[in-house]
């Protein structure tokens, strides 16, 4: 049984489609048709119903993919064992947050390929939450307070931030003094998150409430600088703001616990060795980077 047309029938399973599959795979959809065709012939089988949306498991393929993936992964780990000490070959699909993934993160992406040259790496720049199984990634890079998930996170550095607005602001409509006063403010904010701060060692949760929301960093704080309204924002991203006195740091006696920043990948028994060296290589940048993570602290 040819294994890259097992590969090729997981692939299709987990996107859904056959269109799919095939950009996933970096191939056209016709090689993939072909490969599909040759393993249900060899299995004397029907895996996939073909339809007008796509392709649905069969009752045969829905019990033979968990059987096939789990190939797959075997002779992943397998030719991992044997390759020459340090060499790493393959794809690595990985999801990156686009708020300073390209600034921080794409570094260390770019010394990982310097270093294994028959590696490939497809990165994508997005700060929505990619379903990583559905969508074929192999891990990906988050930065924040992690949700409870079925994922498998492996953090690789501290993250911190702190409240800020802009003078005007302040000037029109004054600071929060406590964590009670946040809800009379307008919050800048991603979606309908929880902002955090240490009163001593006890954690204050509140539920801040805006007008104002957009889905990367960048964005945010380009909000606030503007006037509308106070933000909870890493400092990698307001420390520019800061300094030029665009940005001033507010609540100061109560600040947010650190963030992190995390590998996250499917649950397994076996990481890919390609994600374990990303992790280190993150960890390094991480602990060489102080900066990163500790701006102003």
């Amino acid at each position: 049984m040819d294994v890259e047309e097992l590969q090729t029938f997981v692939e299709v399973a987990e996107a859904g489609g056959i269109s799919s599959a095939a950009r996933r795979l970096g191939v056209s959809k016709s090689i993939v048709s072909r490969r599909l065709f040759r393993l249900e012939a060899e299995l004397g089988i029907q895996l996939l119903a073909r339809t007008t949306r796509g392709a649905a498991l069969t009752e045969a393929g829905t019990a033979f993919r968990e059987y096939a993936a789990r190939a797959c992964a075997e002779i992943e780990v397998a030719k991992e064992a044997i390759l020459p000490a340090g060499d790493l070959r393959g794809r690595l699909r990985v999801a990156v947050p686009l708020s300073f993934g390209p600034t921080h993160f794409a570094p260390v992406l770019a010394e990982m390929a310097r270093r294994h040259p028959l590696l490939h790496i497809h990165a994508s720049y997005s700060d929505r939450f990619v379903d990583l199984i559905a969508e074929g990634f192999d891990c990906a890079i988050r930065v924040g307070y992690l949700p409870d998930s079925n994922l498998i996170a492996r953090r690789i550095g501290p993250i911190y931030g702190k409240l800020v607005a802009s003078p005007g602001y302040l000037k029109a409509y004054g600071a929060p003094e406590t964590p009670d006063e946040v809800i009379a403010h307008q919050a800048i904010m991603q979606g309908t998150e929880e902002w955090q701060f240490m009163d001593g060692d006890a954690v204050v949760t509140v539920n801040p409430r805006g007008r104002f929301k957009a889905d990367n960093a960048l964005a945010l704080v380009t909000a606030a600088a503007a006037g509308l309204g106070i933000a909870w924002l890493p400092d990698c991203v307001t420390h520019d703001y800061v300094v030029s006195g665009a940005l001033i740091p507010i609540m100061t006696r109560y600040p947010p616990p650190p963030a992190g920043a995390y590998v996250i990948r499917p649950p397994g028994q076996h990481p890919a060795r390609k994600i374990r060296v990303l992790t280190e290589l993150l960890i390094e940048y991480f602990e060489q980077n102080l900066h990163f993570a500790e701006l102003d602290h």
